[in-house]
């Protein structure tokens, strides 16, 4: 959510004014945060604690349940989980290559007495986009 409203505010300004408000970005992480909360809840019952057979050592351990194992659900959970990391990593990718290509473009547009001021403004914001 966070790339696509940088996005937005760099390549598309005039429209982001009108797109971008706090209640939209209230309801947006709202609802992302539900649907994660929801999309995670099945480990709780696909995993658990266990004690080690030797009752001397008291520390225990995160295994799965046999009828995760058996159902095949923890290997589902498990993509799902990948899939949850390599599409932001892939939509981040491709929005900030936009963002990228896009302060490319307009660098070499930059002329006129506050180009420098201009040139400045774009470095920092790379540097912000690289540092994220």
């Amino acid at each position: 959510a966070l790339a696509v409203e940088r996005y937005l505010a760099i390549c598309c300004p005039l429209k982001a004014k009108v797109v971008v408000t706090k209640r939209r970005v209230k309801a947006i992480v709202g609802v992302l945060w539900a649907f994660a909360f929801l999309s995670a809840s099945p480990f709780f019952f696909l995993v658990g604690v266990e004690q080690p057979d030797n009752h001397t050592d008291f520390s225990r351990e995160c295994k799965p349940t046999p009828q995760a194992l058996e159902s095949g659900l923890l290997a589902t959970m498990f993509w799902v989980t990948t899939c949850y990391f390599v599409l932001p990593v892939i939509c981040l990718s491709v929005l900030y290559g936009f963002i990228g290509r896009e302060l490319w473009r307009s660098n070499t547009r930059l002329r006129g007495p506050g180009s420098v001021l201009r040139e400045k403004g774009h470095r920092q914001t790379v540097k912000i986009l690289g540092e994220s």
